[in-house]
């Protein structure tokens, strides 16, 4: 069946192209190559066929393949968004107001491991790793350190945390609040997805079913408060990172997030309140078409399935909005500087696949945390893709490769393969539960490094073109006082409160769980009280339990 030309998908287009650049102009009048050849914003087959419209349409029109803007980047760059923690909130602060000197156009925020498990600085079970692999956050009081003059009505925030997404949450609402910033204002991510934590990651606390109402209560609480605010981020990177195949990490990252979307139901919330402000994070490695036809495969895929499967009317629900980070499993701790350029290709894909947000890993990440040179040199690659490539000029730029097309068709085939294997078994928390998606992970894991180990597969300085003698550059070294330091502050802390107060709120968050009332509201109260990340998790650990895995 044809189109008329009126109600013609590109005549569909160019109306929102004329919308969205009243918004947000094209960043120049007119694009040109090196040698004065004009770029046109979008290329598109000469003959319009049907299988094109379907399967590809047009940026920001149904299913997305090529993007969820109509104008991409000709408009508006990604989010150049570098993750960063370490340390102390004060320090951490630092290198925030460093990066964002240096051109850095968002935050995102690493937190210790104590913090992603809900224990405080002081509890015996952090001994020897407060602020080693993120920064350490106990109360309300670290978190304005972290954010002492950066203007949370003006910085968009990405918080890398899952089970206790819902007291970092609290804290940096009350931190906007304290900068008088109203909470409908703040603008940012959590990423809040506890699943990916009992298949790759293993920072989880409670078990799958009260982690799922406490994620449930978010998305209700930030439709009502936090319109602005991304409540979660539904994550294939730890899942790529634990070794699954970029088929495996599209097809489990999106039987998750029907998960979510499941949970919410069941709620009682209707698709089009939450499924607008839900967000993807993806990795990028090596495999420079494979990743690009990923993010389009996925696209394509979300698209569908919101539209088809739940009904969602809202075109917003539709979208598959989502950050990258560079693949840090793909970087070596041999000849380093190789992995500048792993990132660059690793960048590049994402941005050719229509990435919304990146974070390029720095060429030390495999030896430990970033130093600033190595941050700004990362920082440095996505502006160096974004002003000099010219890869931004036009839309969709590998779209029309019959070998992208392909790829992009075969991901999506065999992604849903597996989406039908996870619903037979009753869904994601199933899954999860049965151990199937860890056990496909595994495989493809054991696979791979056999590969590696056989020389099928090369890994650059690794195992092959190895040198004598290994180049030791400087690494940054997290200060072994720092924890000392860290329980001085959280002494002081508890010792400045109201203790009445704290015990008052605690016991009001208990009573909420309890029963069935949303806990987000009994959160924001502790926090603001100074109540820890530590005593909020326990009361929450005492009445839903602990997971101890499968």
């Amino acid at each position: 069946m044809g189109h008329s030309s009126e109600n013609h998908p590109k005549k569909s287009w160019e109306k929102a192209v004329e919308k969205a650049s009243a918004r947000f102009p094209e960043r120049k009048e007119s694009f040109v190559t090196s040698s004065e050849l004009p770029i046109e914003r979008l290329y598109v087959p000469e003959i319009q066929e049907e299988q094109y419209i379907n399967e590809l349409g047009y940026p920001g029109e149904y299913p997305y393949t090529r993007g969820i803007q109509p104008t991409m980047y000709r408009s508006r760059y990604w989010t150049m968004r570098q993750y960063a923690g370490f340390g102390s909130a004060v320090e951490t602060n630092e290198r925030f107001r460093y990066l964002l000197s240096q051109g850095q156009t968002g935050l995102s925020v690493a937190f210790d491991l104590p913090t992603q498990i809900g224990y405080d600085s002081d509890d015996p079970m952090a001994e020897g790793e407060v602020g080693k692999v993120g920064v350490a956050i106990d109360s309300l009081f670290d978190m304005e350190q972290l954010f002492d003059q950066i203007p949370l009505d003006k910085v968009s925030t990405s918080m890398t945390i899952n089970a206790p997404a819902s007291i970092l949450l609290a804290m940096y609402i009350a931190v906007g609040e304290k900068q008088g910033v109203d909470p409908a204002q703040l603008t940012g991510t959590i990423q809040n997805d506890i699943l990916k934590e009992y298949i790759a990651r293993g920072t989880y606390i409670y078990p799958p079913r009260p982690s799922m109402r406490l994620i449930t209560d978010i998305f209700s609480y930030c439709h009502q408060n936090l319109p602005k605010f991304n409540t979660i981020s539904i994550s294939g990177y730890h899942i790529r990172e634990a070794g699954s195949t970029a088929v495996q990490e599209v097809a489990f990252t999106i039987a998750n997030g029907m998960a979510y979307v499941d949970a919410a139901l069941e709620a009682g919330m209707e698709v089009d309140q939450f499924a607008p402000r839900l967000a993807f994070f993806f990795n990028a490695h090596n495999q420079f078409f494979e990743e690009a036809a990923k993010f389009r495969a996925a696209r394509r895929m979300w698209a569908k399935i919101m539209k088809d499967h739940y009904k969602a009317e809202n075109p917003k629900s539709w979208k598959l909005r989502f950050h990258t980070q560079t693949g840090g499993s793909t970087l070596t701790a041999q000849q380093p500087d190789n992995n500048i350029v792993r990132v660059t290709l690793q960048a590049l894909a994402a941005i050719m696949g229509g990435t919304q947000s990146l974070h390029t890993n720095s060429r030390d990440e495999a030896l430990a945390l970033p130093t600033e040179d190595s941050a700004r040199i990362a920082l440095r690659t996505q502006q160096i893709i974004a002003h000099e490539s010219g890869v931004a000029d036009t839309i969709d730029p590998l779209g029309g490769s019959y070998y992208v097309e392909a790829l992009t068709d075969q991901i999506e085939k065999e992604a849903n393969g597996y989406l039908e294997r996870i619903q037979k078994l009753g869904g994601a928390v199933q899954a999860v539960e049965d151990g199937y998606m860890q056990r496909e992970i595994q495989r493809a894991a054991y696979d791979a490094q056999k590969r590696i180990e056989s020389k099928e597969d090369i890994v650059v300085g690794m195992n092959e073109f190895t040198l004598e003698e290994e180049i030791n550059p400087d690494l940054l070294r997290v200060d072994e006082a720092l924890e000392a330091g860290q329980i001085r502050k959280l002494e002081k802390v508890r010792a400045n409160r109201d203790d009445e107060q704290i015990k008052q709120r605690l016991k009001q968050l208990r009573e909420a769980a309890k029963g069935s009332d949303n806990l987000m509201p009994h959160i924001v109260s502790a926090v603001k009280a100074y109540a820890t990340v530590g005593e909020i998790a326990n009361v929450l650990r005492e009445e839903f339990g602990e997971y101890s895995g499968i």
